[in-house]
């Protein structure tokens, strides 16, 4: 019998038929951008569309009803109070992230090496749970003129006064209707004639209340006897009363006060007044003029102006510096805890100091690190404006101006030219844009590595 040949595969079942290859694919794609578009309505409401509105109400004048083109970015940097806000973010950006990194990372590699180490990181991180609007507040009594009442000065004149003796009586001076002592430059009063042995001299001052004196004064003396003598004294006396230019009962002494025998515009004789008010020059004094230096008299030192012209932008950034040194240490704190301390030993074993090791070994390893923490706080600084506003007194609120705070003035502050605010907030993003740049490929870098 002949047989049948069967055709290959007679017998099996069917083959299920292949899905389309960009079915899977199509769905994971729908999956992804369903999951996604939460984030990107988000994105776009909160990122986009006020990009998009910025850029073209910078188009527009004052209340958007005309047209300007480009004359609000004119405006900008043609108007004094923006280029100032210019150059002080440019100060802001050089120094304050540089200054902030570099602390951070003192701080967390010392707080390795002390034993308090963890307390330490917590009083410096402390501040990062205060507000901008308390640090300003915090600050503007810190940096008060007063030195009863501001710390900074307080300090400043702890220490001046240490190395610099202060005035003896400030503001004092004198009785012009009943001496003949005159001005005679640099906060200095010299009398108009000479002194003569034998002939006491009388040097009245005024324009200091009896209970300022410092001490507890005693009552002036007359001074009497040989020689060149005299008497410095307060010529007033409470309740009124005596004599102009006299020692009158009652009247105060100014003990402690420098007086200089001058001839020939030169000091050939000094002395200073006892607690009665008396002073005794000797025998080369005779026929010279006296003079009352202006030491005696010179304003105490009442600290530095932090918060003029010259030091305001410093001052700020100065407390910037104490609310973020804390972020910096704590990020490159984490990033040192991933270095490899065999590296460290063995270039120890190499001979290598600390600071070699520091400079060389320790440093390189957290550059990314330290960059992360460089371009988060150039990002932040544009942005500061609450520490400016609050900080700064008025006078000297143009010095400090940034362009954060420009953007404010401009728009809601009292300007209410929206245009120039649009046109100073596109101008910061162009200013935020190259260090975004520069995050980006240094994170797809990093991916590749």
């Amino acid at each position: 019998m002949a047989s049948v040949a069967h055709p290959e595969g007679a017998g099996l079942p069917p083959a299920p038929a292949a899905h389309p290859r960009g079915s899977v694919t199509g769905t994971r794609r729908r999956w992804a951008v369903l999951f996604l578009l939460p984030a990107l309505v988000l994105l776009g409401a909160l990122v986009v569309y006020p990009i998009g509105y910025s850029l073209w109400r910078s188009l527009y004048d004052a209340d958007g009803s005309g047209f300007v083109g480009l004359g609000n970015y004119v405006d900008v940097f043609s108007d004094r109070s923006t280029l100032t806000a210019v150059r002080n973010t440019a100060i802001w950006m050089a120094v304050a992230p540089a200054v902030v990194t570099a602390l951070g990372l003192v701080f967390a590699v010392l707080t390795e090496r002390v034993r308090w180490g963890t307390a330490f990181k917590l009083i410096v991180f402390m501040p990062m749970a205060i507000s901008m609007l308390a640090a300003g507040i915090i600050f503007r009594l810190v940096y008060e003129q007063d030195p009863s009442q501001g710390a900074a000065n307080a300090i400043a004149k702890s220490i001046h006064d240490t190395f610099v003796s202060s005035s003896v009586y400030p503001n004092a001076r004198p009785n012009v209707a009943a001496s003949d002592l005159r001005a005679s430059g640099g906060g200095s009063f010299t009398t108009a004639g000479p002194v003569r042995a034998g002939t006491p001299a009388l040097l009245p001052l005024v324009g200091i209340a009896p209970d300022r004196l410092p001490g507890s004064p005693r009552d002036a003396r007359a001074a009497a006897g040989p020689g060149v003598t005299g008497t410095v004294w307060l010529d007033f006396r409470r309740g009124g009363g005596g004599t102009k230019g006299r020692v009158d009962p009652g009247e105060k002494a100014l003990k402690g006060v420098t007086v200089e025998a001058v001839r020939d515009g030169r000091t050939v004789a000094s002395a200073t007044t006892a607690a009665d008010g008396t002073f005794t020059l000797p025998a080369a004094a005779d026929g010279a003029r006296l003079r009352l230096p202006g030491a005696n008299f010179a304003a105490p030192y009442n600290g530095i102006d932090w918060l003029g012209p010259t030091l305001v932008t410093p001052a700020i950034i100065g407390s910037y510096v104490w609310m973020w040194a804390g972020f910096a240490m704590v990020l490159i704190t984490a990033g040192l805890a991933g270095v490899d301390r065999n590296l460290l030993e063995a270039a120890r074993v190499d001979g290598a100091n600390e600071w070699q090791v520091f400079r060389r070994v320790t440093v390189p390893l957290l550059a990314p690190v330290l960059m992360v923490v460089l371009v988060t706080l150039m990002i932040n600084v544009m942005k500061v404006f609450d520490l400016v506003y609050i900080i700064a007194p008025q006078p000297s609120q143009d010095d400090a101006n940034v362009l954060a705070l420009q953007l404010f003035l401009s728009s809601f502050g009292g300007g209410g030219n929206y245009g120039v605010g649009s046109a100073i907030g596109v101008i910061l993003l162009v200013l935020v844009l190259p260090v975004m740049y520069v995050n980006i490929r240094r994170l797809r870098r990093e991916r590749r590595l």
